[in-house]
Formats: C-alpha cells, structure tokens, sequence
C-alpha cells in the first residue's frame, strides 16, 4: 500500500467517525414511530369519511384529515429535536441538533406551500405524489444524520412519488396510500433509529 493509499484510507475512517458522531441526535425514534402510527388512524379515518375523494367538498375533508395528521407528527419531531437543543451542554451538540431540524425544513415548507396551491386549483390527485417527493428530499437533504438504512428507503419513497404523480386519482387518492408510504416509512425510521442508538450505547 502506497502512502497515498493510506492518506486516503485515513482520510475516509475520519469521514465515516464524523458522519457517525453527527448522525442521529435530535431525531427520535419515539417521535418518528409515534408519526406512523398517526399516518395509519389518518388512514383510517379517511376510509371512513372519504376512501376516495371525489368532489371539491370531499377533496377539502381529505386535505383537511392529512394536514391535521402531518402538523401533529411535525410537532412531535420537532418537538423532540428542541428536546435535544434545550439538553444539550455545548456548543456543538446545539449546533448539530439545530442543523438537523434545519436540514428537512426546506422540504417541508415547499410541500406546504405545494399542497395549499394545488388545493386552491383543486388538483388534489396531485398530492401524494408531491407528499411522497418532498418527503423524500427531505430524507435525502438529511442523510448525514439519520442511519444508512435508511437512504434505500428514500430512494423507493422518492420513486413511488414520482409514480404517484402519473397515476389516476382513483389510486393516487386511496385511503391506504398514504399510511402505506408515511407509516410504515416512518415506523421503519423509527427502528433503525432505536436499533442504531441500543448499539452505540
């Protein structure tokens, strides 16, 4: 092994240890799991109330019953990170908590400001795809901190929004597509979270 393989070998162990050292803190296992379980009541609160909107009035109570669900599971992930923020003693560990609850927000405000505009022009059937995408981003825009495990499972989120997108509204609309996608993601974050924290403890 020639020196610069060995700079470089060096180089990647010191990448992986801080990668290691950043991933993780301020997200929660708890609140991540706690975020699937609500996807799945919303799932089934919607296949009482509307298994397949049709109509602007039944778009708007779909709409309605997803919104409620996302602002409940945000509040409850970022309620864990400022759990976090408010724990940590140093100047570090505030500043790496603070760049996890930043990292998603983009993804996050732009999926907002999305689904209130195509509500406005009622293109509703639109919406899960663009939930799945941003989601996905998000993921993506977060990879550092969460475990690896979880990156194929963006990738698969990421490829089932754009799918979404192209299909009829009778699928994209159906009261299992999303508590499929968000809560068992979710729930699955949520494991490798606690299964990767039981390890380094």
């Amino acid at each position: 092994m020639t020196e610069l393989e060995r700079a470089l070998l060096d180089i990647a162990e010191v990448r992986d240890r801080l990668a290691t050292m950043q991933r993780f803190k301020g997200y929660s296992a708890v609140a991540a799991v706690l975020s699937g379980l609500l996807a799945m009541v919303a799932g089934v609160i919607q296949a009482l109330a509307v298994p397949v909107p049709h109509g602007a009035h039944q778009g708007r109570i779909y709409f309605a019953i997803w919104f409620v669900c996302a602002a409940a599971a945000a509040i409850a992930n970022y309620g864990a990170i400022a759990h976090w923020f408010v724990s940590d003693e140093s100047a570090r560990d505030r500043w790496q908590t603070r760049t996890v609850g930043i990292s998603i927000l983009p993804a996050l405000v732009l999926g907002g400001a999305l689904s209130f505009a195509l509500l406005a022009n009622n293109a509703i059937a639109l919406l899960p795809g663009i939930w799945y995408g941003c989601y996905a981003v998000g993921l993506f825009a977060s990879r550092t901190m969460i475990p690896r495990g979880v990156l194929p499972l963006a990738v698969v989120m990421l490829a089932l929004g754009i799918g979404l997108l192209f299909v009829p509204p009778s699928i994209a609309l159906a009261w299992w597509v999303l508590p499929a996608g968000f809560g068992s993601a979710q729930i699955t974050i949520g494991y490798f979270l606690f299964r990767d924290r039981m390890v380094n403890a």
